[in-house]
C-alpha cells in the first residue's frame, strides 16, 4: 500500500478531509469518474489507518450489526448487488448469526468496512487516491487556495477541499457534567472498549432509547450481563424493527407538494391509514416519506418545526434495528432484565455503589429514585454544536466561512452544496459531503443517501474543476 507524505511546498486539485464512509465515497466517484482528469491530484485526509470504515464501520463488536438488509448497501448504485456479492465471497462459516428473521443478510458493521476498504484498495496503490493518516487540525484560505494543517505538523496546499467530517460527539446533560470524569460514566460508547468498565452484576443506566441505546444492550447482553439495565428517554420511544419483506414504498408526496410541516403530517397520516386497510404495515409509508424533494419543498422555518418536535418519532421509525439487535433488546425486557421508562434526569449524587438517579417521569411528574453502578449516555450526535466540534471548523467559522444551519442540523450549505457564509454568500471551492448537510438535503443518515450524495458532491467537485481549469497538481511524494 502507497503511503502520502506532504512536504512543504505540496499542492493537489482536491484535499476531502474524513476519510469515513462519506469521504472515501466522494473520493472513489471523484477520481473513478471518465470526466475526472486522469492526472487530477485527490488526497484524503484521515487519522485512521483504512479509509472508509469511520465510525461506524470501525466497531469491532461482533454484536453491531449494520441496520438495513445487505442488498441495500453498496458503494456503487450502479451495481446494487455489490456488498452482496462481496459477502458470498466470504467465508460462510465466518457469521452463524447472519440472516435476520426476514430471510436477510445482516452483516456485522466491521465487515461492510472490509467492504469498502477492498473497493478503495486499487486507486490507493496506483495513486489514484493519496492518504495523509493524520487529523487535519487547522484550514484557512491562502492564495487563492487552502492551507490544511495536520496533527504530524506538516502543511498541504489544496484548490478545493471538501469537508466530510464526522458526526460531533453527543453532549452530556447537564446533570452529568460534575462526573465527566468518572470511569463508569460512559460518554461516548462509540469509543474502542468503551464500556469495558462495566463488570456482569452492574446495574446500568442508558440515557437514550435510539439505536446506539440497542447496540449497547446487545453488547452487554453477548458479554453475559445479568444486571438490570434502565433505559430512558423523554418520550420512551425505542427504535423500531424491520417490517415484512417485500414491500415497497407507500403514498405519493410529490404530486402535490406539502408546504408546512402540519400538512404534511396530516398527509402521511391519511397515507399510513389507506396503507393499514390494504393490509401493509407502516414502514412502506415511512419509506416513501424519505427523499430529499418532500424536504427542499418545506421553507426553513417548517423544516425548524419538524426537526423540533417530529424528529424523535421520524428517528425511531426511519432509522431501524437490525433483527439480531431487536431480538437481544426484547429478551432482555421479556425477562424482566432491562425496563424503559419515559423520563428526564432530575439529579444524579454519588453513593457507595455508584450513582443515586432521580428521575422525572413524564407523565406522571413524580419524582422517583434509582440506584446503578454506570451510566451510559446515547443521546446521538450533538449537531447543534458541530462547529464548536473540532478545531478545524471552528477556525473556518471564526473566518465566516462556516455557519449553524438554523434547523439545529449541521452546517448551512446551498443547493450544491458549498456553505454559506455568514456573509450569505456561497464559497464554491468549499464543499460540504454527508450528514452535515442534512439541514438543507433532508434524508442524509442512511447509508443509500450519504452515497447518493456524495456522488453529488464529487460531480460538483469535477464540474468546478473544468470551469474554474484547475490544473491537476501531482507533485506530492507517493511512497511505495
Amino acid at each position: 500500500m502507497k503511503s502520502f507524505s506532504p512536504a512543504s511546498s505540496d499542492r493537489v486539485s482536491v484535499a476531502i478531509i474524513g476519510g469515513g464512509f462519506t469521504g472515501a465515497a466522494t473520493a472513489v466517484h471523484l477520481v473513478g469518474s471518465k470526466d475526472t482528469p486522469a492526472d487530477a491530484s485527490v488526497v484524503v485526509v484521515e487519522p485512521r489507518s483504512d479509509l472508509g470504515r469511520g465510525l461506524a464501520y470501525s466497531a469491532i463488536d461482533p454484536a453491531h450489526r449494520v441496520n438495513v438488509p445487505a442488498a441495500r448497501m453498496t458503494l456503487f448504485p450502479d451495481i446494487p448487488d455489490d456488498f452482496e456479492t462481496y459477502l458470498r465471497d466470504l467465508p460462510s462459516e465466518g457469521d452463524g448469526d447472519l440472516i435476520g428473521h426476514d430471510g436477510s443478510p445482516y452483516p456485522r458493521r466491521s465487515v461492510f468496512g472490509d467492504y469498502v476498504s477492498a473497493r478503495l484498495r486499487p486507486y490507493l496503490q496506483s495513486g489514484r487516491i493519496g492518504h495523509w493518516q493524520t487529523d487535519a487540525v487547522a484550514v484557512s484560505q491562502k492564495a487563492g487556495s487552502y492551507e490544511i494543517i495536520g496533527a504530524d505538523g506538516n502543511a498541504l496546499l489544496a484548490d478545493i477541499v471538501v469537508l466530510a467530517v464526522s458526526h460531533p460527539p453527543p453532549s452530556l446533560p447537564r446533570a452529568l457534567v460534575p462526573f465527566q470524569n468518572d470511569p463508569k460514566l460512559i460518554a461516548d460508547f462509540t469509543v474502542p472498549d468503551a464500556i469495558d468498565a462495566i463488570d456482569a452484576a452492574h446495574r446500568v443506566l442508558i440515557i437514550g432509547n435510539g439505536l446506539t441505546a440497542a447496540d449497547v444492550v446487545a453488547s452487554l447482553k453477548r458479554r453475559g450481563h445479568t444486571g438490570h439495565i434502565t433505559s430512558v428517554s423523554r418520550r420512551g420511544l425505542r427504535s423500531r424493527g424491520h417490517g415484512p419483506a417485500g414491500q415497497d414504498p407507500f403514498g405519493d408526496f410529490l404530486s402535490e407538494p406539502q408546504q408546512s410541516a402540519s400538512a404534511l403530517l396530516h398527509a402521511i397520516r391519511q397515507r399510513l391509514r389507506e396503507a393499514e386497510a390494504q393490509g401493509m404495515t407502516w414502514h412502506c409509508v415511512v419509506d416513501a416519506v424519505r427523499g430529499q424533494e418532500i424536504w427542499k419543498n418545506l421553507p426553513v422555518a417548517e423544516r425548524r418545526r419538524i426537526a423540533r418536535h417530529v424528529r424523535p418519532f421520524w428517528d425511531v421509525h426511519r432509522f431501524r434495528v437490525a433483527p439480531q439487535v431487536e431480538a437481544a433488546v426484547e429478551q432482555a425486557i421479556a425477562s424482566g432484565q432491562m425496563d424503559v421508562r419515559a423520563a428526564s434526569l432530575s439529579s444524579i449524587t454519588k453513593n457507595a455503589a455508584g450513582y443515586r438517579v432521580v428521575l422525572r417521569p413524564r407523565l406522571s411528574g413524580e419524582v422517583e429514585g434509582l440506584d446503578v453502578d454506570a451510566i451510559v449516555v446515547t443521546t446521538g450526535p450533538a449537531h447543534g454544536g458541530i462547529l464548536q466540534s473540532q478545531p478545524l471548523l471552528r477556525q473556518l467559522e471564526e473566518a465566516g466561512l462556516l455557519q449553524a444551519c438554523p434547523t439545529g442540523l449541521g452546517i448551512l450549505v446551498d443547493a450544491q452544496s458549498h456553505p454559506i457564509s455568514t456573509f450569505g454568500e456561497s464559497t464554491t471551492s468549499l464543499f460540504i459531503a454527508g450528514p452535515l448537510a442534512r439541514g438543507t438535503f433532508g434524508e442524509l443518515m442512511g447509508l443509500p443517501q450519504v452515497t447518493e450524495h456524495a456522488i453529488f458532491v464529487a460531480a460538483g467537485v469535477r464540474d468546478l474543476m473544468c470551469r474554474s481549469k484547475i490544473s491537476p497538481h501531482a507533485n506530492y511524494a507517493v511512497a511505495g
